[in-house]
């Protein structure tokens, strides 16, 4: 089978890192070629480099078997490389149809000719199953649906190499199946993958062959049908990787959440939680499980303060904070590991140890008497870069929108943890970590409940939830249709849950 890309000997550097050195790659016609590694091991480095985002210092692209130059994206777009990035590159604005066509709008003479550009988009759509509302807004729509336009746009620009940076990043287990199908009938219209990903499972579901990058160096290729998912977890991290969870007995205390009766609205009056109950003590993790779009974004928006509640009541450490502000809440023992790591958990402008005060640089000893005392923020930003193996070209001078999603995730998992609050709330802690950073960082959430906090757990992931939690409740159309204990429990069971079957 004839090579369609070819990297030779690839370096890229930063100030302070060699992010990719002297990397080489090959993808072959129809062929899904997974490129694997840690968070910050190069792999969105060297694919950027291939689209044109980045210039290498040095080495040879060859494209179809000639040698090219890409200094940018529309250099790879008339080369038939198209990218779907990890934090979607979308226009909130602007409508489907208006996204895919950005760029390439097509004209009947002078004026925009957007029904011609529509029927293309629909053609394509049904061709490859990828559904889309073509006038809805992109801020209307879910995640899943973004990404399908992200997947129209390469087809609109008739793209044949598809790179996929982490796509499965923040889909529901759901619409990840349906991803996959829609890659394997992609490969057979003749186009050829690039799948940028740390998901060992999904890898040997779709993958032909597995690229292992580490440390910005390459480790191998193999083939994924003939390699199992402990080699090459092994090859990606140097390391044996446990990908159980260990845990004592769950020995609980005292009440530290409670929530009555709580009733939440969306802004078309629907009643997205309904009625919900539940408390959570001292020393156990409370899982919560559902498909997306269920009321768990609302319910927690409501516990931390991030949207107002319609009824109910939540008491935190014995005091009502149904009405009291966002700060207020971290104060009285709350913390909180959001779902959108942009949009609630970091500052992106600022640097590293920056964000990793968000919540004390007005407490010593990171200020006196009003005046930030930055030796002290540096300090601990890096020992916690030590702790939880956060990669940066700068350290704790990094400006946190240059690091790449996995390390962006673990500044907000090293910041919330090293608080240590009486409650904290947990949503999808491992969305684009890698095997080993899971593995630590579910030991870390199982020290947190031992050293007696309570642990509210929100995961898409079934097997995250089903072995970390004490007890899982399940979440549908806004209601709790039941806990169960893991240990009596399955996948299956949950599954039936969460489509709506009562407990």
């Amino acid at each position: 089978m004839t090579n369609v890309i070819e990297m030779i000997n690839i370096t890229k550097e930063f100030p302070g890192i060699k992010a990719v050195d002297a990397v080489s790659f090959e993808l072959k016609k129809q062929e899904i070629h997974a490129l694997l590694g840690e968070n910050g091991a190069g792999k969105s480095t060297l694919m950027s480099v291939l689209f044109g985002l980045y210039q290498a210092e040095e080495g040879i692209i060859k494209v179809n078997n000639k040698e090219v130059k890409i200094d940018s994206p529309n250099i790879a777009n008339d080369l038939g490389i198209g990218m779907v990035h990890q934090h979607f590159k979308l226009v909130d604005d602007f409508t489907v149809v208006e996204n895919i066509i950005l760029g390439y709008e097509p004209t009947k003479g002078m004026v925009l000719d957007i029904n011609k550009a529509q029927e293309k988009i629909m053609a394509l759509s049904e061709k490859y199953h990828l559904n889309v509302e073509p006038d809805a807004k992109i801020e209307n729509i879910s995640v899943g649906m973004q990404q399908r336009v992200e997947i129209l746009k390469m087809l609109y620009r008739n793209n044949d190499i598809l790179i996929f940076d982490e796509p499965t990043a923040v889909l529901t287990p759901q619409e990840i199946e349906e991803l996959m199908k829609i890659m394997k009938a992609l490969i057979k219209e003749g186009k050829s993958i690039i799948l940028i990903t740390h998901k060992l499972k999904e890898i040997k579901m779709v993958a032909d062959r597995c690229t292992v990058l580490r440390r910005g160096k390459y480790i191998g290729t193999v083939d994924v049908t003939t390699t199992n998912t402990n080699e090459m977890a092994n090859m990606m991290v140097g390391r044996e990787v446990d990908f159980g969870v260990s845990k004592d007995e769950c020995q609980p205390g005292d009440i530290v959440l409670k929530v009555n009766n709580l009733s939440m609205f969306n802004d078309k009056k629907f009643k997205v939680v309904d009625d919900i109950s539940f408390e959570i003590r001292r020393g156990e993790i409370y899982g919560l499980a559902g498909i997306e779009g269920n009321g768990q974004t609302d319910l927690v928006y409501g516990i931390t303060g991030l949207k107002k509640v319609n009824d109910g009541q939540i008491i935190l450490n014995n005091i009502d904070i149904t009405n009291i502000g966002v700060k207020k809440r971290f104060d009285i023992g709350l913390g909180h590991i959001p779902e959108d790591r942009h949009k609630h958990g970091l500052i992106l402008d600022f640097n590293m140890a920056q964000n990793m005060v968000l919540h004390t640089y007005n407490k010593k000893p990171y200020q006196n008497n009003g005046i930030i005392i930055e030796n002290e923020i540096v300090k601990l930003t890096d020992q916690l870069i030590n702790d939880f193996d956060i990669r940066s070209s700068l350290g704790a001078k990094t400006m946190v929108r240059q690091m790449s999603g996995g390390n962006q995730q673990k500044v907000i998992i090293a910041r919330e943890i090293h608080l240590s609050p009486d409650l904290l709330v947990i949503v999808q802690p491992t969305r684009g970590l890698d095997v080993g950073a899971i593995e630590y960082i579910h030991k870390q959430i199982i020290k947190e409940r031992d050293k007696g906090k309570a642990i509210l757990l929100i995961s898409l992931e079934l097997d995250e939830v089903m072995n970390l939690s004490d007890r899982i409740a399940v979440i549908y159309q806004g209601k709790i249709m039941g806990e169960v204990n893991p240990k009596e429990t399955d996948e299956k069971q949950l599954g039936l849950m969460m489509v709506g079957y009562q407990q």
